[in-house]
């Protein structure tokens, strides 16, 4: 299982869009790093239009310094949807996998603005046959779609290719409570697997359950596998009292039935700065012999995406070998 705790050094801010391009006004929303095949260390994100609308697009930084912004997106990679779709309020890059040579999925969270409630989110999928230089829909529709069990919310979802077939995490949920004066969705954590990582049959096997006296929702799950029996998980907690994420951890034997330890995390909001009251969206990588951790600060990445160096108690880099995609 995993080291414990956890210690991180916060490295600032990396990125945020300079707001002259009408699809990348603001934000840098859910960091989603990914190797390409020529060792350069990109970084998925999704930034805001002028009405708040989400268009995914990436950043490439140097795998031996990930402060060191090498290029970036000049165009979304993905369109909204079309008016009346299930991803025509904005689309927010949650997970991408390689699936043959050459070949990725792209899996997003597709939001819909509704009227009696704020919205739904469901999960589409979009591929890549160049190594990510553009993507193009799978389908129209989500892969994820409602259920009796999961009526407004099937989202946020990490993928991971295993042995032919793809294993998807989520979070599902089919209610909204109030926090502060506020709507807000409720929704646990979800797994389901795919024979081709597009058709997913039935309703999700719930993974982790939420403490709902104290939380609402977890956000964009990150799943690491060590071994068959050595799993460990990276996840956002929106939590009552603060009004706002924080980030949890937890392990696991199989990689459906997770063990909580949250207070090994060892990641924290900073006492000011872009940080100070929210953090979130945790996505972990090993890059030049180092382990780092991708995520957003106060609303949901308002000022960009930031990272964090692990290290061990006695300041020596604390990276683990056969970190997962």
């Amino acid at each position: 299982m995993s080291p414990s705790p956890m210690r991180w050094r916060k490295q600032g801010l990396v990125w945020r869009p300079e707001g002259s391009r009408a699809w990348a006004r603001s934000h840098a929303m859910v960091p989603t790093p990914f190797m390409l095949a020529d060792g350069t260390l990109r970084v998925f994100v999704t930034c805001l239009d002028a009405d708040g609308r989400g268009r995914p697009g990436w950043v490439d930084l140097d795998p031996q310094d990930p402060r060191r912004v090498l290029g970036a997106a000049r165009e979304p990679l993905l369109d909204v949807g079309d008016p009346g779709s299930f991803d025509d309020s904005g689309v927010v890059v949650t997970s991408v996998i390689s699936t043959a040579p050459g070949r990725l999925f792209m899996y997003y969270a597709g939001f819909e603005l509704c009227t009696r409630v704020r919205y739904r989110i469901f999960t589409g999928v979009a591929a890549s046959r160049d190594g990510g230089l553009s993507f193009t829909r799978v389908n129209r529709v989500a892969v994820l779609d409602r259920t009796e069990e999961e009526r407004l919310f099937r989202c946020g979802a990490f993928a991971m290719a295993d042995g032919g077939r793809v294993r998807l995490w989520y979070a599902a949920g089919s209610e909204w409570t109030e926090v502060g004066g506020k709507a807000v969705p409720v929704y646990d954590l979800r797994h389901l697997e795919s024979e081709d990582g597009i058709h997913f049959a039935g309703r999700g096997q719930r993974s982790m359950e939420l403490n709902h006296a104290e939380e609402h929702g977890f956000g964009r799950p990150w799943v690491i596998r060590h071994s068959p029996r050595d799993w460990e998980l990276f996840y956002s907690i929106r939590r009552r009292r603060e009004g706002a994420y924080r980030l949890g951890h937890a392990v696991s034997a199989d990689g459906v039935e997770w063990q909580r330890r949250d207070e090994d995390m060892g990641l924290e909001v900073s006492t000011d700065g872009f940080d100070s009251h929210a953090i979130s969206y945790s996505s972990v990588i090993e890059a030049g012999g180092r382990r780092y951790c991708f995520y957003n600060g106060d609303n949901f990445g308002e000022q960009g995406f930031a990272v964090a160096v692990l290290e061990t108690q006695d300041g020596d880099p604390g990276a683990r070998s056969g970190l997962g995609s």
